[in-house]
């Protein structure tokens, strides 16, 4: 990554209103900014939703998403989760195909250890569902790929929200 580069995450209370979603992702490529993970849900209130993204900047492009941002129309609120107490998980399934039962075995370990679900089970194939950091779940998809030839992986994207406990410190 060049110097300064760094992810940088935010999360966005917008309208629920269709075009949104279009109009942000497109704000990022037509500025050629990546977007490395979206999420987008409706909150509390059904006229707005939350969007938690994370991109790949500088400091000084970062500043300008966020501007940009907060003069979009439809954005109510942004908040930069970069150097605040964040929780944060991302989901993941993995499928494991053409098991052998010494891989069902390994795969239960795995699991076991990184806190996961077998949330579907086959005679040849194994489903896991995994709830932590991106950086966890990076990690998983590591070492599952690099024991197991034939696997599936579906990612949600991260959410997160502001820490209670690090927030009335």
């Amino acid at each position: 990554m060049d110097k300064g580069m760094k992810t940088r995450w935010i999360s966005l209370y917008v309208e629920n209103q269709v075009g949104v979603l279009s109009k942000i992702s497109g704000l990022f490529s037509g500025k050629s900014y990546n977007l490395d993970s979206l999420t987008v849900g409706t909150t509390e209130d059904p006229t707005i939703s939350r969007m938690t993204i994370a991109t790949v900047s500088d400091d000084e492009t970062f500043e300008q998403i966020k501007k940009q941002l907060n003069r979009m129309v439809e954005v109510i609120k942004v908040i930069d989760f970069t150097d605040i107490f964040v929780r944060m998980k991302e989901i993941l399934y993995i499928k494991v195909k053409k098991c052998s039962a010494a891989d069902k075995v390994e795969l239960f370990q795995i699991a076991e250890t990184f806190k996961a679900r077998v949330i579907d089970y086959g005679k040849d194939s194994l489903l896991l569902e995994f709830v932590q950091t991106a950086t966890k779940n990076d990690a998983v998809v590591k070492l599952i790929k690099e024991e197991f030839k034939y696997i599936e992986v579906v990612r949600g994207g991260s959410v997160g929200i502001e820490s209670i406990s690090m927030m009335e410190r």
